[in-house]
């Protein structure tokens, strides 16, 4: 069976699966199936096609190794999974006298119980993963603690930051399920209709991997803001500067992206001095690949780029492809309000699921790369949990180092001031 534009059958079930839980909840859809297997099998059996029995015993038990491989998360309540065993039982008396049927699914059912293990193991892992705490920041002092410990005391050399931000990256994006980005289509359609227990921990991935973004951007205004003397902020700008370009050449997109980000904020972008003293020429090319125009033309050429790196790639480092995630979320969300759900006859549009699902599994297959770089405890510890100053402090600091210059940064330095002295 082939899809739209052409696809495996593997492609079609996939799709199928994905896009079916905005109209039905996945234990909905797996009891229909046992219903419909219960059913074709009694009128195979009073017809007494042995052959046909076979074949449609096979075609159920492929579509349950594609259900249990890509869509664990399904089974994981006991009353799924006592409907896929009811299942399961049925279809293997189609074939006691071999026995295949029997061995693929006693496989597929021990592949099963160790994705839920492994899954469990992932939700509390995600307990230690939460952003780290804000800091409050120096609160009207002229200098951070002398011992304070900044990026540069613990890496001072950009590929090596880069290759560590992304196995960053990569541990936290595994941890995003196709299902999980469904949700951005099916919380729009379905609000609250049939919501079930998985659903807020399917979103917290989602939220985790969005907080991460922040928190890097966050960290790098945090890392030059607190700087007291311009030679060093000037360093530290200029070598985050690399690290972005690195991360570029890696194919690390998000992370780029964030610290670029960062280096825009306010607090950042107005010390105006110390980017007097910066080599932009670098940073210049960074911005034309982040261009926000023509719906970020440069940044998809890129990305187009590093797509194909990794099809023709021999290593796993020109395997590595992640996205900016806030832009291929905007892409799915896109391509949902474009299209209606339905066609004008009342059938499913399934072109339109056909096309989301297309680009789900590509940003799944790059979430399955193995990370290439071996992991650095001091270096990822820091980039974790350092602290990081709230905007408000992002905005002390940067006054504190560069005097405000116009009418409406002399207000809000004075307002700052004054409600520091009031919370003192």
């Amino acid at each position: 069976m082939l899809g739209p534009g052409g696809g495996s059958q593997r492609t079609y079930i996939f799709t199928f699966l994905l896009s079916s839980r905005v109209f039905v909840p996945p234990h909905d859809l797996l009891a229909r199936v046992g219903q419909i297997c219960l059913e074709q099998r009694q009128q195979l059996e009073a017809g007494s096609d042995k052959a046909r029995l076979k074949s449609f015993s096979a075609k159920i038990v492929q579509l349950l190794k594609e259900w249990t491989e890509a869509f664990p998360y399904d089974f994981q309540d006991e009353k799924a999974m006592a409907e896929l065993k009811a299942i399961t039982h049925r279809v293997t008396q189609c074939d006691e006298e071999n026995g295949t049927v029997k061995k693929a699914i006693a496989q597929m059912t021990q592949s099963l119980l160790l994705s839920l293990a492994a899954r469990s193991q992932l939700q509390e892992l995600r307990e230690k993963l939460r952003s780290p705490a804000m800091d409050k920041g120096p609160i009207l002092k002229a200098k951070p603690p002398a011992a304070q410990k900044d990026i540069l005391g613990v890496c001072c050399d950009p590929l090596v930051l880069a290759q560590q931000l992304t196995h960053i990256e990569l541990e936290r994006v595994s941890s995003i399920h196709p299902e999980d980005l469904m949700q951005i289509v099916s919380h729009m359609d379905s609000r609250d209709k049939h919501r079930c227990r998985g659903d807020l921990i399917k979103t917290y991935s989602l939220e985790a991997y969005d907080n991460w973004f922040n928190c890097l951007s966050m960290l790098v205004a945090t890392e030059v803001c607190r700087v007291v003397k311009k030679k060093h902020r000037t360093r530290m700008l200029e070598f985050f500067i690399d690290v972005a370009r690195e991360c570029f050449n890696i194919g690390n997109f998000n992370s780029m992206m964030a610290i670029i980000s960062g280096m825009n904020l306010s607090p950042v972008a107005r010390l105006k001095k110390t980017w007097s003293k910066v080599k932009t020429a670098k940073f210049d090319v960074l911005e034309h690949h982040m261009d926000p125009s023509s719906n970020f033309c440069n940044y998809r050429t890129a990305l187009q780029g590093a797509t194909q790196r990794s099809q023709m790639a021999n290593s796993s480092r020109e395997k590595i492809v992640i996205p900016v995630f806030n832009l291929f979320v905007k892409d799915i969300y896109f391509l949902h309000k474009i299209h209606t759900n339905h066609l004008p006859n009342g059938h499913i549009n399934f072109k339109k699921f056909w096309d989301i699902s297309r680009q789900i599994h590509e940003f799944m297959t790059w979430t399955q790369v193995e990370c290439p770089f071996e992991k650095d405890k001091k270096i990822q510890s820091y980039l974790l949990t350092a602290p990081i100053y709230s905007e408000e402090a992002l905005f002390i600091a940067s006054f504190e180092s560069e005097g405000p210059e116009n009418h409406m940064e002399k207000d809000s330095w004075k307002t700052l001031r004054t409600t520091l002295l009031n919370r003192a």
